[in-house]
């Protein structure tokens, strides 16, 4: 694990909120000379603790207005069934997270698709035909007033 002082804890606030910060800007706002702001970021990356930058996509402008959270249930509790659900789900352009959980289901994905039709394709030629596929549970998405997915 590693130890994040203040200054650090700062830094990631910044960066993510705004990956895209100049070194100048992201210095000031956390009290530090631009060469030792950058000494610093460039730890937090060498050590793991920023894994890397990213764009933050809106779904609606590419036109996928439909967003759901799905639970699965698998029909065995094998390494094979979830090794096998896992690689269909990482085929599955719809499918945008994939968590494994413990609990009374074994996953949670996060589905986005254009529409109810497109999801309920997904839902029975995707899903619907998984082997190891249980049980299904749509929760659909109306709003999200917090997400700080990046």
């Amino acid at each position: 694990m590693v130890k994040i002082d203040a200054i650090g804890r700062k830094i990631l606030h910044e960066l993510s909120g705004d990956g895209r910060i100049s070194n100048l800007e992201l210095a000031e706002r956390v009290g530090l000379s631009p060469s030792a702001c950058l000494r610093r970021v460039q730890e937090l990356e060498r050590s793991g603790v920023i894994k890397g930058y990213r764009a933050v996509i809106d779904p609606a402008k590419l036109g996928l207005t439909f967003v759901a959270y799905v639970t699965i249930g698998l029909s065995s509790h094998t390494k094979k069934s979830q090794n096998d659900f896992e690689a269909a789900m990482a085929l599955a352009p719809e499918v945008r997270e994939c968590h494994n959980l413990t609990g009374a289901i074994e996953y949670l994905l996060r589905v986005e698709t254009e529409d109810l039709a497109s999801y309920k394709h997904f839902h029975t030629e995707v899903l619907g035909v998984l082997p190891q596929v249980h049980s299904i549970t749509t929760y659909v998405l109306m709003e999200s007033p917090k997400d700080e997915r990046a």
